[in-house]
């Protein structure tokens, strides 16, 4: 975890160059990653199967607020993700009107193989890389966690 330390101003150059920087270098490695990973499946398709993982059994209302997407759009990821066997519904038992969505074994295999690949490509990468680039970029994982709790 990060060291919690006092804030100081937002300079200009903050906002207006590391900012920016900051944002197309984490997009294109969240790119690359997915690229790497080799998947049918699109990015809301694999984040909506690994929040049924993470936080599983749950209704599609719940996959929705998660995700911080739609009912309706929901309804379709869960919808190609079934059909790829990836994903099932089953009935809710308390409620009979309602569902509950869980990974399959599948799924949770294909979660794994994406997973691996793309921790791979990033060893590879940081394979590369002097032991003091790494000690940065280890650091920077510890800040960037930080900003995301």
């Amino acid at each position: 975890m990060s060291q919690r330390t006092t804030a100081t101003p937002l300079t200009p150059q903050v906002k207006e160059e590391l900012a920016p920087r900051l944002r197309w270098a984490i997009t294109r490695t969240a790119r690359r990653l997915r690229q790497e990973a080799g998947t049918d499946l699109g990015p809301s398709q694999v984040a909506a199967l690994a929040t049924i993982e993470r936080h599983g059994p749950l209704s599609p209302s719940e996959l929705a607020d998660r995700e911080r997407i739609k009912r309706p759009t929901a309804t379709r990821i869960v919808g190609h993700l079934e059909a790829a066997g990836l994903a099932e519904r089953i009935g809710d038992p308390d409620d009979g009107r309602a569902s509950i969505l869980s990974v399959t074994g599948k799924g949770r295999t294909h979660l794994r193989r994406l997973r691996e690949r793309k921790t791979a490509y990033l060893a590879r990468r940081l394979g590369e890389m002097s032991a003091e680039d790494r000690r940065t970029l280890e650091r920077a994982a510890e800040l960037l966690e930080g900003m995301l709790e």
